[in-house]
């Protein structure tokens, strides 16, 4: 088994974990109803993406 030959630094193991963080979605309006939705998602308010309608609400 692997042992390796020098001990991490609390810095090295830090700048390492700097990306593990969560971040918090995209949050753009909808062209169409104006409702928050996620980027690059449908909107689940009227369901158009990109002007069209994908998801066939009902209304």
């Amino acid at each position: 088994m692997a042992v390796p030959k020098k001990k991490t630094s609390k810095s090295k193991r830090d700048m390492r974990r700097s990306h593990d963080g969560l971040q918090a979605p995209g949050v753009s309006l909808c062209p169409q109803c104006k409702e928050p939705k996620q980027s690059h998602r449908a909107c689940l308010a009227c369901g158009s993406y990109k002007g069209k309608d994908v998801l066939g609400t009902k209304e």
